[in-house]
């Protein structure tokens, strides 16, 4: 069936997948980050916004948007620019946090509660924000899934739609493990409200980095 939509070497891409999402990055540490002060919850918001980013994405490289980013320079700083404000702006929204942690609740998974964890919509948003407005994915989606479509694909759009779905989920199975293990330490680690404080600061402050990073960076030849 996979062979008639035009997709080759599926075991590849998805073990290539994996361990893409396994490597250390700005997803996995905006996940763990608000996991650690929001619980397994706000994880799954931030998983769930990022994972929707990369199917904006998917849906871009399938109809072209993304070359537009890879052959115009015009494009390319536009974007960029934008994805680096945005960056720069949630950094600073997470270092305002009033994070505040109490103690583990009697019986309570995960630990304790945060009362001033940030909600989770705004999760949600920052996650699927600070993914679809860097030009670096759009790019790298557009780089790596033609690896796995037919040249003579009869339909490369679906193609690159389904390859897109199983880079998402694939990648749900790193995430969500990943933001479960944060969830389990959870309570040790907001025992102390300065912990907390801690994590969200040290997240915001990458995210600033990380715009700044972007601001200054090439588009890929």
């Amino acid at each position: 069936m996979l062979s008639s939509i035009g997709i080759h070497d599926l075991p590849l891409f998805i073990a290539a997948g994996l361990l893409l999402n396994l490597t250390p990055g700005p997803d996995m540490v905006y996940i763990g980050s608000r996991t650690a002060v929001g619980g397994f919850r706000a994880g799954l918001a931030a998983i769930f916004g990022i994972a929707s980013g990369c199917m904006v994405h998917s849906v871009a490289a399938a109809i072209g948007l993304s070359a537009i980013l890879l052959t115009s320079a015009e494009a390319f700083f536009v974007v960029k620019l934008v994805g680096a404000a945005y960056l720069v702006y949630a950094g600073i929204q997470m270092l305002r946090e009033p994070t505040a942690g109490t103690a583990p609740a009697p019986g309570a998974p995960g630990g304790s509660i945060p009362t001033a964890a940030p909600r989770i919509a705004r999760i949600f948003w920052q996650g699927f924000l600070t993914n679809v407005l860097n030009p670096k994915v759009a790019i790298f989606f557009l780089a790596f899934l033609p690896q796995f479509i037919d040249t003579q694909a009869p339909s490369k759009t679906w193609a690159f739609l389904l390859l897109g779905l199983v880079f998402v989920i694939n990648s749900m199975f790193v995430t969500v493990g990943f933001a479960a293990l944060v969830a389990q330490t959870r309570g040790k680690l907001l025992a102390q409200s300065s912990i907390a404080l801690w994590i969200n600061r040290s997240c915001g402050a990458l995210f600033i980095a990380l715009g700044f990073k972007l601001a200054i960076s090439e588009r890929p030849l």
